[in-house]
Order: C-alpha cells, then sequence, then structure tokens
C-alpha cells in the first residue's frame, strides 16, 4: 500500500511531468515558427517522453493501491530571445526536475518506502541523460555563436533525435 505522503508527492511529479511536456510542446510550436523543424522535432520527442514519465508514476500509483488526483497544469512560456535561451530554458527546467525528483527520493526515504526508492532510481538516471542532452545542445548553439548556418547544422542534427 502506499503510504499518503508518498502519494502526494507523487500526484505533484505527475504534474511536474505534464508541465514538462506542455513546455516542450510550447518551445516546440516556438522553433517552428522559427523554421527549425529540427529543433521542433526535438522538442516533440521530448514532450512525448514527459508524458511517458507521468504515464510510469500513474502506473505505479495504481500498482500500489493508490489514487491519482491530477491538478490544473500552468500555462508555459510561450516565447524565447532565441534558439540557444531556448535550450538554456530547457537546461534550466531539466535543473529544476531533478531537484524535484531529489525531493521525492528524500520522502520515500524518509517513509522507508523501499518500492518507490527502487522506481526513483530509473528517474535519477534519467535526468543525468536529460541533464547531459540539454548542456551538449547549448554547448553546440554557443560554439556556432548563433550564425545561421551553424542553426541549420545544429537543426539538421537535432531533427535525426529517434534515428539512432
Amino acid at each position: 500500500m502506499l503510504g499518503t505522503r508518498i502519494q502526494d508527492a507523487i500526484n505533484e511529479q505527475i504534474n511536474a511531468e505534464l508541465y514538462s511536456a506542455y513546455l516542450y510542446l510550447s518551445m516546440a510550436a516556438y522553433t517552428e515558427a522559427a523554421n527549425l523543424a529540427g529543433f521542433a522535432h526535438w522538442m516533440r520527442a521530448q514532450a512525448n517522453e514527459e508524458v511517458e514519465h507521468a504515464l510510469k508514476f500513474f502506473k505505479y500509483v495504481g500498482e500500489r493501491g493508490g489514487r491519482v488526483v491530477l491538478k490544473a497544469i500552468e500555462q508555459p512560456q510561450v516565447e524565447w530571445t532565441s534558439p540557444l535561451n531556448v535550450f538554456e530554458h530547457t537546461l534550466e527546467h531539466e535543473r529544476k526536475v531533478t531537484g524535484l525528483i531529489n525531493d521525492l527520493y528524500e520522502v520515500a526515504l524518509e517513509e522507508k518506502d523501499y518500492a518507490s526508492q527502487m522506481l526513483l532510481h530509473w528517474y535519477i538516471e534519467e535526468q543525468v541523460e536529460e541533464e547531459s542532452n540539454a548542456e551538449q545542445i547549448v554547448a553546440a548553439l554557443k560554439m556556432v555563436d548563433e550564425k545561421p548556418q551553424g542553426l541549420l547544422m545544429v537543426d539538421r542534427q537535432l531533427a535525426s533525435r529517434g534515428e539512432d
């Protein structure tokens, strides 16, 4: 049986994961409007991942006899100053999510909820990957100094996400 404290914390995390999906869809819309289809593709794929993360928590709550309670999702930002700004915001957001996952893990530790701790190990590892990916793209965008030919190269690279 899932304890009330961890259930409530996971419900908050489900909301945060769904907000992340909204944020990345907003970024996809922004980059699509800027004729950066590769950036938009990357952001849509990222949004899909965030929904998968929310659904993994959703399923887990049910498996442990808990109850998911969905809350309103905050409207995300809709404008950025540049593609670099989009990915700087992405990195900042992923670092925030890492903090939320770490806080959730602390609750699982305090509650001695070993099953939740095991689930959260996956999310902790996932956040290392998420931050690393965003850091690499920020570095690439800084390297090309947002010059059109450099942006097109990064756009082409981002368009290939999911083809590995």
